[in-house]
């Protein structure tokens, strides 16, 4: 079936505006236009609209998303079943937030015990779960699956002590970058300390550290832009300059 662009709109709740624009910077084209000027949709446009929502919900900059589903080797049936996974994850994350809620207002009423460590398992497996699917495939690859593997385990096996530890040290690694970024020098004293929590912040997942593997993780910080934002938020140029001061921390090899 054909849709007018007004027709795919009402259809899909995207607005026609948006269509329009989405035509403009060449994400979605429709199939043709008719004697009227009118865009037309067909089957294939549908199609590719909802791979373009998916990929919206799924927090991708356009840019982004037209890279993949214009790529002459965009695979839809492969993309749907990547999409399926990621939504059995969430869903694993929000099932988990809800037991957990639960356990919490069933303590509260004293109809049961709660460990301290149940109290924290949701989180650290949404934690798990959503470093898996923004960053997996790329640390996976650089450090293969038994480094991820074990690092996964140990942020599960932390109790409530460790991971509040962890998540302040995290915070203290993004402050002290804040700080450190001011003297524009990566191989400064606050800029090395910085680097130092940061080593200790790995520490508290990788089964082992070396100086290789965490100048290895400095660069995917620069080189991947969703890592690049995280750090960027706390001043422009952030990951570089987190990358140069470990580059300094790191050298020489041991």
């Amino acid at each position: 079936m054909d849709y007018t662009v007004q027709k795919l709109g009402e259809l899909t709740g995207v607005s026609t505006r948006t269509l329009r624009y989405y035509d403009e910077i060449d994400l979605l084209k429709p199939l043709r236009k008719n004697a009227s000027g009118y865009r037309i949709y067909g089957a294939r446009e549908v199609d590719k609209l909802q791979q373009i929502l998916f990929y919206r919900e799924l927090g991708l900059r356009l840019e982004q998303i037209k890279n993949i589903v214009n790529d002459s080797g965009f695979d839809s049936a492969k993309a749907l079943k990547a999409h399926r996974e990621t939504l059995l994850a969430k869903r694993r994350q929000l099932d988990l937030l809800i037991i957990n809620v639960e356990k919490t207002i069933s303590t509260k009423k004293g109809e049961s015990m709660m460990g301290d460590k149940e109290k924290f398992q949701g989180f650290q497996q949404k934690r798990v779960d959503d470093n898996e699917q923004q960053y997996g495939n790329e640390i996976r690859s650089k450090y293969g699956d038994s480094l991820v593997d074990q690092s996964n385990a140990n942020m599960l096996g932390m109790g409530e002590e460790k991971f509040l530890a962890f998540k302040s040290l995290e915070q203290q690694v993004l402050n002290s970058l804040a700080n450190a970024i001011e003297t524009k020098d990566p191989s400064s004293d606050a800029a090395q300390q910085m680097a130092a929590l940061h080593r200790q912040w790995l520490n508290f997942t990788w089964p082992s550290y070396s100086k290789k593997a965490h100048r290895g993780l400095a660069e995917i910080y620069v080189a991947d832009e969703r890592f690049a934002a995280y750090y960027n938020k706390v001043n422009h140029g952030a990951a570089e300059f987190l990358r140069d001061a470990i580059v300094v921390y790191t050298s020489p090899e041991e």
